[in-house]
Order: C-alpha cells, then sequence, then structure tokens
C-alpha cells in the first residue's frame, strides 16, 4: 500500500478508531504504515436500546487500549488523534469513555459527527484513486452507522444513516439463521434509509464508482476470496462484483452461526454481525444499481493520520 501523500514527521504518529464494533489503531511514520492493528471490542454492544455504554463493553475497549498504548510506546509514537463514533453519539454516558481513554492512552476522544467522520473516511479511501476515475460514493458500513460521501478529490456531499452491522442485527435478525420475514423488513429500512441519502445528496445517483469501507465490506472480500489468514494486500482494492457480494450474502444469511462461522475470511468475533452488514451492502448495491464495489482497507484511521502528517 501507498503511504498518505504528506512529508515524513519527526516522529511516528498514531490513530486511533473508538468504532461501535471495534477499535482499531494505526501507526504510520509520514512514509509507510508501521503497524495496524483492528480489535473487535463491541462498544455498541445494547446502545441502540438503552443509550448507554455497558460496562463489560467499556472493559473490552479499555483493555484494547492499554494494548495499544504499548505499541505506541515502543514506537516512539508524539501525536496521537482518536476519534470516537456512532455508539459514543448515541451513547447518555460517553463521557466514561472519553475519561477511561484519556487515562489509558494521554489524549481524550473526539466525538465525531456523521459528517467529520464521512469527511476522513473520503479522505483516506480516495488518496490512492485517481479522480478521473470518480465521482466516488464512498460507503463507510460501520456498526451503527453508515456513511455517504460522494467526490472527486474532495467530498461534494456527505450523509449519514443509523445503520450499521450492529444496529440492524440487534433490531432486526433474532433468529439464528434469520428468517426471510427478518430480512426483508431489514432490507426495507435500509431502503428507507437510501431514499433519504437520494434526496438528500442527489449527486450519488451520478457517482462512476462504488468504494466500500470497513469491517462488513472487507470480510465479504475475505470471504469471496476464500482467505484462511488475512491478507490486507489482496483485500486492498479487490473488486467484489454484485453478483459475488449477493452470493456471500445468501451463503452467510442461509446458514446458522455455527455453520458461518467455519466459512474462510470470516473471523470468529464477527460471525454474529456480518449478515446485518452484508445485507446493508447488498442493498446500497441494489439501490444505486453498482455492479461492482471496490473494497478499501485505508479509511478514517488514514484521514487522521494524514492529518497529523499533514504540513
Amino acid at each position: 500500500m501507498s503511504s498518505p501523500a504528506a512529508a515524513p514527521s519527526r516522529a511516528p504518529v498514531a490513530a486511533i478508531d473508538c468504532g461501535t464494533n471495534s477499535t482499531r489503531l494505526l501507526v504510520h511514520d509520514g512514509t509507510q504504515a508501521l503497524e495496524r492493528h483492528n480489535t473487535i471490542t463491541r462498544l455498541g454492544q445494547g446502545v441502540d436500546a438503552d443509550r448507554r455504554l455497558r460496562p463489560e463493553a467499556l472493559d473490552r475497549v479499555a483493555e484494547t487500549l492499554r494494548r495499544y498504548r504499548r505499541v505506541m510506546d515502543r514506537h516512539g509514537v508524539d501525536r496521537v488523534r482518536m476519534a470516537a463514533t456512532s455508539a459514543a453519539r448515541d451513547a447518555l454516558n460517553h463521557e466514561e469513555l472519553f475519561s477511561l481513554a484519556e487515562e489509558l492512552v494521554g489524549v481524550r476522544p473526539e466525538l465525531l459527527s456523521g459528517q467529520e467522520e464521512g469527511r476522513l473516511s473520503f479522505a483516506g479511501a480516495t488518496a490512492e484513486l485517481d479522480p478521473r476515475d470518480g465521482p466516488f460514493l464512498v460507503v463507510d458500513i460501520g456498526g451503527g452507522s453508515t456513511e455517504f460521501v460522494v467526490g472527486r478529490e474532495e467530498p461534494s456531499g456527505i450523509w449519514s444513516v443509523d445503520l450499521g452491522c450492529v444496529r440492524v442485527t440487534e433490531r432486526f435478525l433474532h433468529s439464528d439463521p434469520p428468517d426471510a420475514g427478518e430480512l426483508a423488513d431489514a432490507l426495507s429500512v435500509v431502503r428507507t434509509h437510501l431514499d433519504d441519502v437520494a434526496r438528500e445528496v442527489p449527486e450519488t445517483r451520478e457517482a462512476a464508482r462504488l468504494v466500500g469501507l470497513a469491517g462488513s465490506v472487507t470480510t465479504m472480500a475475505a470471504v469471496e476470496l476464500g482467505l484462511h489468514s488475512y491478507d490486507r494486500d489482496r483485500i486492498h482494492h479487490f473488486v467484489l462484483t454484485r453478483a459475488a457480494a449477493e452470493d456471500v450474502f445468501r451463503t452467510l444469511a442461509t446458514e446458522p452461526r455455527e455453520a458461518r462461522r467455519f466459512n474462510p475470511g470470516l473471523e470468529e468475533a464477527r460471525v454474529d454481525v456480518i449478515v446485518g452488514g452484508a445485507l446493508i451492502l447488498v442493498g446500497i448495491l441494489r439501490y444505486f444499481d453498482f455492479g461492482e464495489c471496490l473494497v478499501s482497507e485505508s479509511d478514517i484511521l488514514d484521514g487522521l493520520v494524514m492529518t497529523l502528517l499533514a504540513p
């Protein structure tokens, strides 16, 4: 992977994304990524129902942040930017997370709006793309929200909706495997949200290429590729066709959890929410009539790092 376009820094910098489903770290020295870590912490567990971060979720994030602090210390990181997104936006007690994170990492998380999250994701996802191939519709499918950003070199429109793999799973997909009625209800809600996206950001209808970000999308690519171990180079910029996405979705949605977990490319901690994430991506491909999705491993973390490395 090529690095974000920025001058080398005096010392490595780091970005941390405290998302609804995962807590992630990127350490970068200005020329290349030194380390990337992705830990499923399920911060958003139950937030959609009671608007509070649960103690066990905070404990999982704390354990991960302690480990990330050790990684950053090993590299001599001197600047960190930490962001919190959908679950923290929804939680009435997000200050508990912020105080905990500040104590463990040394910086206080920034509570990003959906617009800010989308702008950073777009910057990371398009840094290596040729603007002549745009306009791009960058879709960041998270655990609690999905950001839609359209543009070539800069966003011309951004919209965030309360759809994510965790939220869809907790609201609709209760059977094992989900029954036809649950899937139909979830897809109907996805279409309703996409109506809002198309109305509020009409440029989305004119996008030439769909770029998909985050764990649900990369996992679908890994399953399609049949990867027995994670391989960023094979996933990054893999072209997932609509037919392949439909096939992966159909396979995962019709298997019980116990059978689903044996799919190569699907990590154990994502088994229970991948159907919700795949459903969102398939819904987007259908609604906007894209024939394929360019899978990107560069996202909001890369966008955060770019702001730290900018002159």
